[in-house]
């Protein structure tokens, strides 16, 4: 005698899942946490690298070529799933991503390294996008938002984890494990999905558009590496960024014109027609901008100015990450209960701008409570963004596309997080250098001048009171500009917001089929048939 489990529209109706689909939730989690936590960990383990492998000068390209392949394999990652089925893709990308990690721990020089970060990258490029899709098969949209908080979990997790489990896994067993440590997981998400997750198989009657994987992935090469070198390897206005720059400019230019003829396109443009798509892709690349910066800049100004230690930096950023947390949870749970979302992409744009605003206030004086006060409100406005955009996104798109929205939002979210860097970055070092020109009267002062961007708490504490009191200025001036331009590029976010169309969300809920719409135009096809492996 067999017992038939409930389908996902029959578990969505009375707000339960199967326990296959709460497992494979769980393996997709891991998974995603895998794919944030990498560079929190290596960040740690980095001078211990350099130190037995040596090869200093190339250091940021063990960092660089896994952001470059991760951004440009995104977008194929989600194409190939479409195409083929989204099953097959995802753990192709969780093998890639762990004989990626494997090969990184055994490397014997950097170059090796470097070599194999970028092998871990074309693996990592399919994780986050794999398990946004696969949430977008087996989860109605109406019900999608109770996992918001799962997710934001794993991503506070992972930022304020990853620097401290870093540390202990480079002190304790050596820098290799920061590499190794991804395979137990690996191998737990890899078996769970293969098992429990059941998919329907596809088989593409076209081919794959290379041209068009070409032209994206020089496009988005030069890109990141323009915002990555540009006033620091290179000035912005040298041959070498002009160059990168003009090959990214006509290459995604290259790349739209040839997207509109092609049988196949690996980005359907048609996908940008519907208005909420679009002004989430505008909304995810500005939230990008703004987290990656905050998240750079705030334990820095706490080391330098406020004197807090930099072993536990992830724990600085407790206040914004916490709020980001519970504010996501609650949006969530909201979005099932109501089908209503607009009123999150509006109360994250006012949020944002005003804790954006309210950090530039900071100075040499600033509390750490205040300072704290002011992080949860900037993570008060990033919780009512970060997941609501990747919904909004799904629902706006027919179930054929949902690898290339995921993957779409997930691009223009890693491509916003490389230019927030870079240019407040530059903004930041900009600012620190002419503030401790303008105080370098004394030879002590003159003396910090060119390492001004680059002193921890521990030599700040060794240097003379007058050299002390200049950097903390600086970098109290260098955080107000960064964190002003912030302000001023999340307005834009705030004003796409007021443009978005509330489209009711489908799936269940009191008045789940009433709330389903017409035209298909910002709202995906009908759920397909429950993904969830049948079990006797």
């Amino acid at each position: 005698m067999t017992e038939t489990r409930p389908t996902a529209e029959e578990a969505a109706e009375t707000g339960k899942q199967p326990r296959s689909v709460r497992v494979v939730l769980l393996a997709l989690m891991i998974a995603m946490m895998l794919a944030m936590l990498d560079n929190m960990i290596i960040g740690t383990a980095m001078p211990t690298i350099v130190g037995e492998l040596g090869g200093l000068e190339h250091l940021s390209w063990v960092v660089t070529a896994y952001t470059l392949a991760t951004a440009a394999s995104t977008p194929i990652w989600g194409k190939l799933g479409d195409m083929y089925g989204r099953k097959g893709s995802f753990l192709t990308s969780i093998v890639i991503f762990l004989l990626g990690s494997a090969l990184s721990g055994m490397a014997q020089d950097m170059g090796q390294l470097i070599g194999f970060r970028a092998v871990q990258g074309l693996g990592a490029g399919g994780l986050m996008v794999g398990v946004m899709a696969i949430i977008g098969d087996l989860i109605p949209p109406r019900e999608r938002g109770k996992y918001q908080g799962m997710m934001a979990a794993v991503m506070a997790l992972a930022m304020i984890g990853g620097p401290l489990v870093g540390g202990t896994i480079t002190d304790t067993w050596g820098w290799r494990w920061a590499f190794y440590i991804n395979l137990p997981l690996g191998a737990v998400a890899l078996v769970a999905i293969s098992v429990v997750l059941q998919l329907p198989k596809k088989r593409a009657r076209t081919r794959i558009d290379y041209l068009g994987a070409g032209l994206l992935t020089v496009g988005i090469t030069s890109i990141v590496l323009v915002t990555t070198w540009g006033g620091t390897e290179y000035a912005w206005t040298s041959a070498r960024i002009m160059e990168l720059t003009a090959i990214g400019v006509v290459s995604l230019v290259g790349f739209v014109l040839w997207e509109r003829r092609a049988v196949e396109p690996l980005l359907p443009l048609h996908i940008f027609r519907s208005r909420n798509f679009a002004l989430m892709s505008v909304i995810g690349f500005i939230t990008g901008f703004v987290m990656f910066g905050a998240v750079l800049f705030l334990p820095l100004y706490q080391q330098s100015v406020q004197g807090a230690s930099a072993t536990n930096s992830g724990l600085l950023l407790l206040p914004m990450l916490g709020a980001m947390l519970v504010t996501s949870m609650v949006a969530g749970r909201v979005t099932t209960n109501t089908g209503r979302y607009k009123i999150f992409p509006l109360a994250g744009g006012v949020l944002l701008v005003a804790g954006l605003w309210l950090l530039s206030l900071m100075d040499t004086e600033t509390s750490r409570f205040t300072s704290g006060v002011y992080m949860a409100v900037l993570g008060l406005g990033m919780g009512c963004l970060m997941q609501i955009t990747m919904l909004v996104a799904q629902n706006s798109v027919e179930m054929k596309d949902m690898g290339v929205a995921s993957s779409s939002t997930t691009l223009f979210r890693t491509l916003g997080s490389s230019f927030g860097v870079a240019i407040m970055g530059a903004l930041f070092n900009h600012r620190v250098q002419d503030v401790m020109a303008e105080r370098a009267a004394g030879s002590e002062v003159g003396q910090v001048t060119e390492q001004s961007a680059q002193l921890d708490a521990a030599s700040l504490a060794r240097l003379p009171e007058a050299a002390r009191e200049a950097y903390q200025h600086a970098v109290s001036s260098g955080t107000h500009g960064a964190f002003l331009l912030g302000a001023a590029v999340a307005v834009v976010a705030l004003i796409a917001a007021v443009f978005v169309k509330e489209v009711p969300l489908k799936g269940a809920g009191p008045e789940g089929a009433e709330d389903e719409p017409k035209a298909p135009q910002d709202g995906p096809a009908a759920p397909a048939p429950s993904p969830v492996n049948e079990m006797a």
